[in-house]
């Protein structure tokens, strides 16, 4: 027995030795630097996958949005290099029809839930594109960066957003979308429902007047079917001009952004109370 102990604690230190990967110590180092949210903000699977990466070089330390700026400072002066430059990104809504002015065709009634409310005839929204209000977003928001406002509508915090994606991954409508924070002109609406009806399911749709497109710098807007898109890509011109004669504010501006701001032709919305069930 003896001699097979001897034997087999050889064999291990040989394997251990053959088998040995090094691993740069700056690894741990850098993972102790980083917030821990494992949120995956960065585009790596974790934090330690993200540690790893900035050591090999591949990709910079201002690419954790998580950490506050001296953090990322830290981690660059540690591996000697710089800490680079990442245009903050925000978790956007494409929906601004709160209870109070989008309508409800039939009550839900079951668990209090989105994704549970979207299997059941769509949720209930006269709106078949709108957000159902029930929060899924606000629940998984690791961060604290979205809640409901009085009407039933996510509001994110641009400050706390730090871009994880759970809010894009979690909406069964497919509202949020992550958002570079220059990108100030936006289409607060996904309904592609022909003019008249979307605006009797929702006083704030976008009915596809193509006023916004005509008055936008050219290429940056176009007509996609009943819905008015903006292209960013290559496109640098966006202004606040499109905004301005939407008859029903669909396409907002944001001066900062946690300031969605509405054209001067918009329909003012004084209500505050929810709209009538239409089927009740």
């Amino acid at each position: 027995m003896a001699a097979l102990g001897v034997a087999l604690a050889m064999l291990l230190a040989f394997a251990n030795r053959k088998l040995y990967v090094f691993e740069d110590p700056r690894i741990g180092e850098v993972e102790e630097l980083l917030p821990k949210s494992n949120c995956g903000a960065c585009g790596q699977a974790g934090c330690r996958a993200f540690a790893e990466k900035v050591v090999d070089g591949s990709v910079i330390p201002a690419q954790c949005t998580v950490s506050a700026p001296t953090q990322r400072q830290a981690i660059a002066d540690l591996l000697g290099v710089e800490a680079g430059n990442v245009e903050k990104k925000v978790a956007r809504l494409a929906c601004a029809g709160g209870k109070h002015v989008a309508f409800v065709r039939a009550r839900y009634s079951g668990l209090s839930t989105c994704r549970a409310a979207a299997v059941v005839g769509g949720g209930g929204k006269e709106c078949a594109w709108g957000c159902l209000g029930l929060g899924d977003c606000e629940v998984v928001c690791g961060f604290d960066a979205i809640h409901l406002d009085l009407h039933g509508l996510p509001v994110v915090d641009a400050d706390k957003c730090t871009a994880c994606n759970d809010c894009v991954e979690v909406c069964p409508k497919g509202l949020f979308s992550l958002e570079p924070v220059s990108h100030r002109l936006w289409m607060a609406c996904k309904n592609r429902a022909d003019g008249d009806t979307a605006e009797a399911s929702c006083e704030v749709a976008c009915t596809a007047c193509g006023k916004c497109v005509m008055d936008a710098p050219s290429g940056l807007m176009k007509l996609d079917g009943n819905l008015a898109a903006i292209n960013y890509e290559g496109n640098r011109l966006a202004n606040r001009e499109p905004i301005e004669r939407c008859p029903t504010g669909a396409i907002v501006w944001f001066d900062n952004p946690n300031k969605p701001v509405r054209g001067a032709a918009a329909k003012k919305i004084v209500r505050n109370e929810p709209l009538p069930v239409l089927n009740s």
